[in-house]
């Protein structure tokens, strides 16, 4: 199909001339037709007989009662009130004003504006030049590495509270997961691997765990369907490690399963308390698949480590996985805000800091904590409890506030071993927003900030959470606007049902007075022109 915008040049050129006209005329010549309206008007007073229309008008408007008032303002009231609650509602849901969207897509490009979406792609490099912004991976889904065990953690939460603590989405994910990792090549199934590859996209738990008994009675070596049980159907952490260790015996030479076995026996003696067990399983592990840095085995590592008040080992970890090469995490950013917090914060006093102020020492642990909070700025309310914490999902965002609470639910306890590490970290954290340069398009130690958290956490997180938003939203100006409209009326429409009288002076008052400059503007207009001139034009 041939493109239509270039078979017809001419009718795009006068499209783009019309639209320059128009954008030219509204910029630069609004005044000019204000004051030829005014002019108008002047000129046409006498002909068109205003002075007696206005008077009939006047006397009409004189013999309304109170009550017409109070009706059309209490309607008017009614109206905004309205157009309030809509704007307010689609507000909380979409983030943005529904008249401003209408106005920036419909009536902006009439006005000469460039569209949004051409500019949000690039920002300035170094040199100026405009470069393109990495927005694909700055929005990436990623698995959390210290995900919880379905069956063991999260059905107990739900059993307790009756809310469910994952989303559909969430679990649609690992369920893809899933299937990529453990049935990946297609071309060579087995009759078990099929069952499990549908077993995987069931959303029934109980229909899952069937299929998982259905391939094991296929083949009792199927390692998949093992891993599977443990996962859901284990209701304790022993319960999921027999499985597991069951898993590993016949996983056979398949890396996929291998790594994701140890790994899940590895947390699973952590949560059981062996956690030098499960530090040796975590760094051979590492040794043995050094290729597997994306699954970010490391984390679970600094998590163990920080449990065994290991610092100078997790400081090592740091050393290696801190690079400027790979991608950071909160746990990188901000296990390293919590080693140099720690060094300085058994004695750190804010009084203290602004007499002498901050020491070599006390400047590198704050400058890491606003590191930690410009990748994440979330984090540090759940760290100090201002917000409170809901289990983790399977799946976290970067820089999101789903990545906070995946962060905050493990590391807490960790800061709140450090003595006054918590307090420095109160006492800190909001001066990161005064050194973020603003508007956020730019960024001060890492990329600026993606502007897609908010939708992608409000999948990943479950309805009953308050979903945390950077940079916070300020109400719109229609909303504003409209809630003001409607108090104002609404008060009118009170003060007049009240005092009718009174505001009937009040009103003529008003009226009066802003009517006041045209009458003067047009006293003067008379003294300034001759009459035989406006006579003149009167006659054309």
């Amino acid at each position: 199909m041939e493109d239509t915008t270039g078979s017809n040049p001419q009718a795009l050129g006068f499209t783009e001339k019309l639209k320059s006209w128009l954008s030219w005329s509204w910029t630069y010549v609004c005044f000019i037709w204000f004051g030829m309206v005014l002019i108008m008007v002047y000129v046409l007073w006498s002909p068109l007989k205003l002075q007696e229309t206005l008077t009939s008008a006047s006397v009409f408007l004189n013999t309304l009662t109170p009550k017409f008032y109070v009706a059309l303002t209490g309607t008017s009231s009614l109206i905004s009130g309205l157009i309030l609650i809509f704007e307010w509602w689609y507000f909380r849901k979409y983030g943005t004003s529904f008249i401003e969207q209408v106005s920036v897509s419909h009536l902006r490009p009439l006005l000469g504006g460039v569209e949004s979406s051409s500019t949000t792609g690039l920002f300035s490099s170094v040199n100026g030049e405009a470069e393109p912004r990495p927005s694909v991976s700055e929005c990436k889904v990623w698995r959390n590495p210290l995900n919880l065990f379905r069956g063991a953690e999260y059905n107990r939460y739900t059993w307790v509270t009756g809310k469910e603590p994952l989303t559909y989405y969430d679990m649609n994910l690992s369920a893809q997961d899933h299937q990529t990792f453990f049935t990946g090549d297609t071309q060579q199934l087995r009759p078990e691997d099929a069952v499990m590859q549908k077993a995987w996209r069931e959303r029934n738990p109980q229909a899952r765990i069937r299929a998982a008994y259905q391939a094991i009675e296929m083949n009792h070596e199927c390692a998949a369907a093992y891993v599977l049980l443990a996962e859901e159907e284990a209701t304790t952490i022993t319960e999921a490690e027999r499985l597991f260790k069951k898993a590993l015996s016949i996983a056979g030479k398949d890396i996929n399963l291998l790594v994701y076995i140890k790994r899940r026996l590895a947390m699973c003696a952590r949560k059981l308390g062996r956690i030098k067990e499960a530090v040796k399983m975590m760094r051979d592990l590492m040794k043995e698949f050094p290729l597997l840095g994306m699954l970010n085995i490391h984390e679970n590592l600094l998590e163990a480590l920080l449990e065994l008040q290991a610092y100078a080992d997790v400081q090592a970890v740091l050393a290696k996985y801190d690079d400027i090469s790979l991608p950071k995490s909160a746990t990188i950013c901000y296990t390293s805000a919590l080693l140099k917090a720690r060094a300085v914060s058994d004695k750190f006093s804010p009084e203290a800091a602004s007499r002498r102020g901050l020491s070599t020492a006390e400047m590198n642990a704050v400058e890491a904590i606003h590191r930690a909070v410009e990748f994440n700025p979330h984090v540090p309310k759940y760290l100090l409890e201002m917000k409170s914490l809901i289990l983790p999902p399977e799946h976290i965002l970067k820089r999101g506030d789903s990545e906070a609470v995946a962060y905050a639910f493990f590391h807490l306890q960790h800061w709140k071993r450090a003595e006054g590490a918590l307090n420095l970290l109160h006492c800190t954290w909001e001066g990161t927003f005064r050194i973020i340069p603003y508007p956020l398009e730019k960024g001060h130690l890492f990329y600026p900030y993606p502007g897609c958290t908010e939708t992608a956490d409000r999948e990943l997180l479950p309805s009953f959470h308050e979903v945390s938003v950077y940079p916070k939203k300020e109400l719109p100006f229609f909303i504003l606007f409209t809630a003001g409209l409607c108090s104002f009326t609404a008060m009118l429409a009170m003060l007049t049902h009240q005092f009718p009288e009174l505001m009937g002076v009040f009103a003529k008052a008003f009226f009066s007075t802003l009517f006041a400059p045209l009458g003067f503007f047009a006293d003067k207009m008379e003294s300034f022109m001759p009459s035989s001139f406006w006579h003149q034009l009167t006659q054309i």
